[in-house]
């Protein structure tokens, strides 16, 4: 930020004496001095003999009050800015965008083909609700239906049992021995019959088909005699005491089983059913988010910058940032629509850079307008580029669709004032013997070089910290130092600092 002098020089009373006398000759020169009030520049005149030199202009050292600024370029940058792809390679089955389109988080894009993901969703959930409903069923524990039937074959167990121990009643015994009386009986009435048929037919008065039939008559009445002999022997002799002992394994067993039911299940058999529950739940939550990610959502607010891909291409996923591979594995890229500028500044410049500290900026491509950011983040690292060093600092930027990303941008940070410091033009400042310094003309006229300290350079002004008072003329196009000793006047336009 530059100020010109706007204070009138001030002339001493000496210096008014000699500019109403007449020149002096001076070794055949003459010496011009001309005063420009009201402008704080003073031009002098050297002349030699009747030929004149050009004027030499001044400038009064100044005290002012300066707002200190750095200034850096920098390009404007989208803050977010993605490829997306798919987790899972496939095909896309729709698009949903185009470049340019601004779209919302969470709003889908692209619909990937997920044909092959449907059936095993439903498979996931039908083993699901089996599993839940067997977890319920051991948590109801057993109907009493069940432990109803349970117990009536348990007592239906124990009557056998006691059966088998109490072994065979006499009157058991009895009606078996009845039963083989009834069969001798029988075998006698049939044993007869076949003696008669017998001589019968060795006589020749029947036929040896009807002979054959008493024999048969005869052999089932012996086999039923034996049988009822086994029976009444059999109930003679009692239980077997392999018998009472299988009855007795059957009593045991059934009463285990009522016992099972009445107490329910175990809390293992619950446990168990329950971590089949979650392994269930967890298969289904797995494919079924393998199922939602074939659907591509926006992962923020932005606009579609570049689309790679269309329906019916195969995608696949990446990690690339751009180029080719960009191209061949992604969709599309997007961009937030929040931006910043993105400038570099030096160590020095760095450390008078605050975080929220506001900035000015102007956009090349939006002359005549200034905005207006704040530091949104200091790079914790920083970038050397050949030898240079430098840091990144980030400055937000308004919303607005006149930004683009890549544009051009200054950035303005106050870092501060000058109460009251000496400037003189950076045109006055030389250097001489490595020294930093400027041209003074005293009351006489007479050119010197005086020395001084620069600070700050700010809007062609240099600040002065050391090396004059405050009331010195300096020259804007200070001399330089001829061979023989004398002065030439140099390009007005001077050395800058």
């Amino acid at each position: 930020m530059s100020h010109t002098a706007s204070h009138p020089t001030s002339v001493s009373p000496d210096r008014q004496r000699f500019a109403r006398k007449p020149l002096k000759w001076i070794g055949g020169t003459s010496l011009a001095v001309l005063l420009l009030l009201g402008s704080g520049r003073m031009i002098v005149g050297a002349f030699s003999g009747s030929a004149s030199q050009t004027p030499v202009a001044t400038q009064a050292v100044q005290r002012q009050t300066l707002p200190i600024s750095i200034t850096a370029n920098g390009t404007i940058n989208a803050q977010r800015s993605i490829n997306l792809s798919p987790k899972s390679s496939g095909v896309i089955e729709r698009l949903l965008v185009n470049e340019g389109d601004r779209v919302q988080q969470g709003q889908v894009i692209a619909v990937m083909d997920a044909s092959n993901l449907q059936g095993q969703v439903l498979q996931m959930q039908g083993q699901l609700a089996q599993q839940e409903a067997n977890l319920q069923r051991l948590m109801a524990g057993n109907r009493p239906e069940d432990i109803a039937k349970a117990e009536a074959q348990l007592v239906e167990a124990e009557a056998n049992l006691l059966q088998l121990q109490a072994g065979n009643r006499s009157q058991e015994i009895a009606q078996a021995s009845a039963r083989l009386q009834q069969a001798q009986i029988t075998l006698e009435q049939k044993q007869l019959d076949f003696q008669r048929h017998q001589s019968l037919f060795d006589e020749g008065a029947i036929a040896r088909q009807t002979l054959d039939q008493k024999r048969a008559d005869r052999d089932v009445a012996q086999s039923q005699v034996e049988e009822a002999q086994q029976n009444l022997a059999l109930q003679n002799a009692g239980t077997r005491p392999e018998q009472i002992a299988q009855a007795q394994a059957r009593v045991e067993q059934q009463r285990q089983t009522v016992a099972s039911l009445r107490a329910g299940n175990r809390i293992e058999d619950i446990d168990q059913g329950r971590a089949q529950v979650e392994a269930a739940q967890g298969a289904l939550q797995n494919i079924t988010a393998q199922f939602n990610d074939t659907q591509i959502t926006a992962p923020f607010n932005g606009i579609v910058t570049k689309k790679y891909a269309d329906v019916g291409a195969f995608v696949s996923p990446s990690m690339s940032g751009s180029g080719a591979s960009a191209s061949s594995s992604s969709i599309l890229t997007l961009a937030s629509d929040r931006q910043h500028v993105i400038v570099n500044l030096s160590e020095a410049q760095l450390a008078k850079v605050k975080l929220g500290q506001t900035v000015k900026l102007k956009i090349d491509a939006i002359p005549g307008e200034t905005f207006t950011g704040k530091v949104e983040q200091i790079a914790p690292q920083a970038t050397i580029t050949q030898n240079v060093t430098s840091f990144e600092v980030r400055v937000s930027l308004p919303r607005s669709d006149r930004f683009k990303v890549g544009m051009n941008a200054e950035a303005e940070f106050q870092i501060g004032q000058l109460e009251n410091a000496l400037f003189v033009p950076n045109a006055a400042v030389v250097r001489q013997a490595e020294e930093a310094g400027v041209y003074v003309l005293d009351q006489d006229g007479q050119q010197r070089f005086q020395p001084i300290q620069i600070g700050t350079t700010s809007g062609g002004q240099t600040e002065v910290k050391s090396g004059l008072n405050g009331n010195e003329q300096v020259l804007i196009s200070p001399p330089t130092p001829r061979r023989s000793g004398g002065f030439s006047l140099p390009n007005p336009a001077g050395n800058t600092q």
